[in-house]
């Protein structure tokens, strides 16, 4: 060892130990390889200010393991060891020794003790796909988006829908009623082919859609068939068959629907369609990923069919509702005492006869049809690129089931697609699936989507709560952040999906202005009023430099506002989105799109004055630098930025200010002081910072007025 190195036990002296500069993580620059195979090996690497440790130790599941001097920078030097895995999580922190300080180094930075939860974790075989790691998502609720081909769009009094008929809004601009679910606007596949050029300007890698499958609903997490894409998306073939008489729900009359919906040559040219619809988008860069509801199906589904629809239909076997008999009546658990036909006796989600719960302990059939489907979306001709599972964690009824239905899902979706991703819609605590053999990773509210809204806004993701002791309080979001974090490992992580809003949540945009309520009581207007379009540039710079996916749920870039479902499932309002908003957006995702490190880098949180939040991404070339300050004063910060790798002097440029009334991109240059960089962040504002060794140019964005923005024919 170098004799400059463990300087204390040297000259018998204790150097000030630089807390700061300590760094380590599970990214491809600290631990390689940061995906290792069972039984591999790996190395790891602690950094460390220069000449500063005595030494340091890795302490794990598997022992003590000393490390050794690797290296020397300009300000760090760094140590090494290298481990054998077994085939089991490995779960490690950092021991660091300099003079009589004794510190451990965990996810949580330096501190006097241990705490498991927020040890760093190697968990070997547990890969993630690598272009799904920080790809920019964009959410699309295919009713609301776009409508490309009116023959398609569902008809007035075309089916009864808990009682209530099928309604096509003509005006598409209409807000979304209090009664939602069986209105219409048209939107369809077709719409998302007319603006393609418009998503691939605003630089989507990602298309992730609400179900596509035949269902009753606008919002179609009541599947009918799993095996078919809805032709009201997509083209339909053979029309034909009557509308219902104003008052008569009874859909064996839906005879247009049926036609539609169940007639085999219709469904055929729908997915023929579909796979030609996914080699458009692949053509043009994007990927698309499906909405799988795997917990329960709907009442129209063929296997209960309880509208009686397929019955007597030839291919369809007798459903469940209608017959005891049924091939599928193992498909369903059923309650003791009730008798055939038509037995409404089944146990539904949550009590909704709407939505009966699949009961996959029971059958081995059901279980290998739902495997069937997995691998059926992602494999030609429709080469879809992954799943995101609806309520994940409520598959089966027990947790024990859950598991062996995810084990054997992962197996099937990765050796049908190895490429394809699998996402979960999952609140709270997803370690137990996040194990290499479940999960890819989750929708992000626990460690990003509900932190960010209460620190930003104050308000409860559906803006039924205001805590004005979390509003703007930084503490408070670094807690919620460092806690939850420590449950979803680097490799999950990476491709967690980040969204500052959704279909099941009020807009983000509606929630800065810290109204409490819904639709119902509010009203619509009240969505839009008083909103602070600095608050959700704010939400967009942590959105677009977080770890993590960036997920951008349709609009959000135009200025949608609503308030939570289904008031937040507007439509796209072309021709008269915010184009000032749409070209920040653009702006903040090519940034996104050319620092790497903003994708795969390290993270590391940094000093900042109260309230104010400052964090830096890195990797062993670049470094970017964040602040975001949600006060009403300027603030000015002075940080260490040679802890993100930035040389002591040097230059930083800046990419993006945002203002209270604006935002500018015009790439000013701050010259470092000894590795100090000094900034001055404006009320309400944020500053995002780059080094890098050569200044890479940011693509070129278009900013037409055309068709390939927001416009409409």
């Amino acid at each position: 060892m170098d004799t400059f190195h463990g300087i204390s036990s040297i000259y018998n002296i204790t150097p000030v130990f630089n807390a700061g500069a300590v760094y380590s993580d599970t990214t491809e620059g600290f631990v390689s390889p940061s995906e290792p195979n069972p039984f591999g090996q790996v190395h790891i690497k602690l950094r460390v200010a220069r000449d500063n440790i005595d030494n340091a130790t890795i302490v794990s599941n598997l022992g003590r393991i000393s490390m050794s001097y690797e290296s020397t920078t300009e300000a760090f030097d760094f140590y090494s060891a290298d481990v054998q895995l077994e085939d089991t999580e490995f779960s490690y922190y950092f021991e660091i020794v300099t003079g009589k300080l004794k510190a451990v180094y965990d996810i949580r930075g330096i501190s006097k003790e241990t705490q498991p939860r927020c040890n760093f974790r190697l968990i070997p075989g547990f890969r993630t796909p690598a272009w799904a790691k920080g790809a920019v998502v964009y959410q699309i609720y295919a009713d609301r988006f776009r409508n490309g081909d009116p023959s398609n769009d569902v008809e007035t009094h075309e089916y009864s829908y808990i009682n209530r008929h099928s309604f096509k809004v003509e005006e598409w601009n209409t807000a979304p009623s209090a009664y939602d679910v069986s209105n219409f606007y048209g939107g369809d596949l077709q719409g998302v082919l007319d603006k393609l050029d418009y998503l691939v300007n605003l630089g989507v890698e990602v298309i992730y859609f609400n179900p596509l499958f035949v269902s009753p609903s606008n919002h179609k997490y009541d599947i009918q068939d799993y095996d078919h894409i809805d032709p009201h998306f997509t083209i339909i073939k053979d029309d034909g068959g009557e509308l219902l008489d104003m008052n008569d729900n009874d859909n064996r009359h839906a005879t247009r629907y049926i036609k539609r919906v169940v007639d085999i040559g219709n469904l055929e040219a729908s997915n023929e369609w579909f796979a030609h619809f996914v080699e458009e988008l692949h053509k043009r860069g994007i990927r698309i990923i499906l909405d799988g509801v795997f917990n329960h199906c709907g009442s129209f589904n063929k296997w209960m069919d309880r509208e009686m629809i397929y019955s007597g239909h030839e291919g369809y076997a007798p459903g469940a509702y209608e017959e005891e008999g049924s091939p599928y009546h193992s498909f369903f658990s059923w309650l003791s005492g009730q008798h055939w036909p038509n037995n409404g006796g089944y146990d539904g989600w949550w009590g909704h006869d709407t939505l009966p719960k699949l009961n996959y302990e029971d059958s081995r059939e059901l279980m290998d049809y739902i495997m069937r489907i997995a691998r059926k979306w992602v494999s030609p001709p429709y080469n879809c690129d992954g799943w995101r599972i609806d309520v994940a964690a409520d598959i089966g009824h027990s947790p024990e089931f859950n598991h062996t239905f995810f084990r054997e899902f992962r197996r099937n979706v990765k050796e049908a697609n190895p490429e394809a991703v699998i996402i979960a819609e999952h609140y709270g605590n997803p370690r137990d699936w996040l194990n290499g053999r479940e999960w890819d990773s989750i929708m992000n509210y626990d460690a990003f989507m509900d932190p960010v809204s209460y620190y930003l806004t104050g308000m409860e993701k559906h803006s039924d709560d205001f805590r004005g002791d979390l509003y703007g309080n930084s503490d408070t979001f670094w807690g919620a952040m460092i806690y939850n974090s420590s449950d979803c490992p680097y490799v999950a992580m990476a491709c967690a999906l980040n969204e500052l809003d959704n279909h099941d949540h009020s807009r983000f945009l509606t929630r800065t202005n810290h109204k409490v309520g819904r639709v119902g009581n509010l009203g619509a207007n009240a969505a839009s009023e008083d909103v602070d379009m600095a608050i959700l540039r704010l939400g967009v710079v942590l959105q677009m430099t977080w770890m993590g996916c960036p997920g951008i749920y349709y609009g959000d870039e135009a200025g949608v506002c609503g308030f939570t479902d289904p008031d937040s499932r507007r439509t796209y309002p072309w021709g008269n989105a915010d184009q000032s908003l749409v070209n920040f957006y653009k702006e903040m995702i090519s940034i996104h799109k050319s620092c790497e490190e903003l994708k795969t880098g390290s993270f590391r949180r940094m000093k900042a004055p109260k309230n104010v939040i400052a964090f830096g991404r890195f990797n062993n070339r670049n470094a970017t630098f964040v602040v975001v300050n949600n006060t009403d004063e300027p603030v000015k910060l002075e940080d260490q930025v040679w802890y993100l790798g930035v040389p002591k002097s040097g230059t930083m440029k800046t990419l993006m200010c945002t203002t209270k009334n604006g935002y500018s991109a015009d790439g000013e240059e701050i010259i470092l002081n000894t590795g100090r960089l000094e900034v001055k962040v404006e009320p309400y504002g944020s500053v995002i910072m780059r080094y890098a060794p050569r200044f890479e140019p940011v693509p070129e964005i278009m900013y037409g007025s055309g068709d390939e923005d927001d416009t409409d024919d």
